[in-house]
């Protein structure tokens, strides 16, 4: 019996769940047949991928070297399906691009838009993840293209700095610290700083915490949000004040200003990331239609 591409979805599932019955729920299968399923292939192969017990399953040296040949298999099955599909409805090429959410305003968006509408046959599909998720999903091959906030990649990645900015003071609008003359640091020196979290993007948690030391600041660190929009909207509801990207700026979020910093080594910088042994055709090209837009300017 030859192994079949369901045999392959069934004990990745499983090998994900370690537990049959909740790994027969997410096929939306019973739990019969996906035990079945995994002695055919079991047998198959000759050798035990799982060791069961009365609290669930764990893999075998077997099973976890299987799991990861098996999720090649399938992602390659999935994408060559995707592309046979592609050339049936006239798109020549898909590129799936991931993001970190301040991209949607540094004008990504609208650069894709003017590239598909010159070049219908691309595809091009956005996928938001932070920096650590994208460079996971790219060693996957589920992603094409990443946008990410870190410049610590895989040594086998290129990158490329595709934009540097200043952090400016985000504040609540009416907050006396935020002059017309500029941001009195002084003033913030007891407020609670909002800041991204360390999980999310360790880069950025340092950066921010190091170019408050260098403003002359020990903030105290009230709330870790996993979002710059959350950081903003916290910032807003007067739950204290935040260092940002200045493209943040153009966010649109209410009850917020935006105030200039002293001019500092320490910035926000976007790189991108791919594969170069993987990487569509028609990746160069747009690339090319990708060019920085300016972030807004901050009073």
């Amino acid at each position: 019996m030859a192994v079949e591409m369901r045999h392959l979805r069934y004990f990745l599932v499983l090998a994900d769940e370690l537990h049959f019955g909740r790994a027969a729920r997410r096929l939306h299968i019973a739990q019969p047949p996906l035990s079945f399923n995994i002695k055919q292939l079991e047998q198959t192969l000759g050798v035990q991928l799982l060791e069961r017990n009365s609290h669930g399953v764990k893999l075998t040296p077997a099973g976890e070297v299987f799991r990861q040949s098996a999720a090649r298999v399938l992602a390659e099955t999935e994408a060559a399906t995707q592309r046979a599909r592609d050339v049936a409805l006239g798109v020549t090429a898909r590129v799936r691009i991931g993001f970190v959410g301040s991209m949607l305003f540094r004008g990504l968006p609208e650069r894709l838009h003017a590239f598909q509408a010159l070049h219908p046959q691309v595809q091009t599909e956005l996928i938001e993840l932070n920096s650590a998720q994208q460079l996971e999903a790219m060693a996957r091959g589920s992603i094409d293209l990443g946008f990410v906030h870190t410049a610590r990649v895989p040594p086998d990645l290129s990158r490329s700095l595709y934009m540097s900015e200043p952090f400016v003071a985000c504040l609540p609008e009416a907050h006396p610290a935020g002059g017309a003359q500029g941001v009195d640091l002084a003033a913030l020196a007891s407020e609670p700083l909002v800041l991204f979290s360390r999980g999310a993007s360790p880069d950025y948690y340092e950066r921010v915490l190091t170019l408050s030391g260098q403003l002359g600041l020990q903030p105290r660190v009230r709330h870790e949000v996993r979002h710059w929009l959350s950081v903003v909207a916290l910032v807003g509801k007067g739950m204290g004040w935040a260092l940002v990207p200045q493209a943040l700026a153009g966010s649109g979020v209410a009850g917020v200003a935006y105030h200039l910093l002293p001019p500092s080594d320490i910035r926000s910088e976007v790189h991108l990331v791919w594969n170069e042994r993987s990487m569509p055709a028609v990746l160069p090209l747009l690339l090319g239609a990708l060019k920085p837009a300016e972030s807004p300017q901050v009073a």
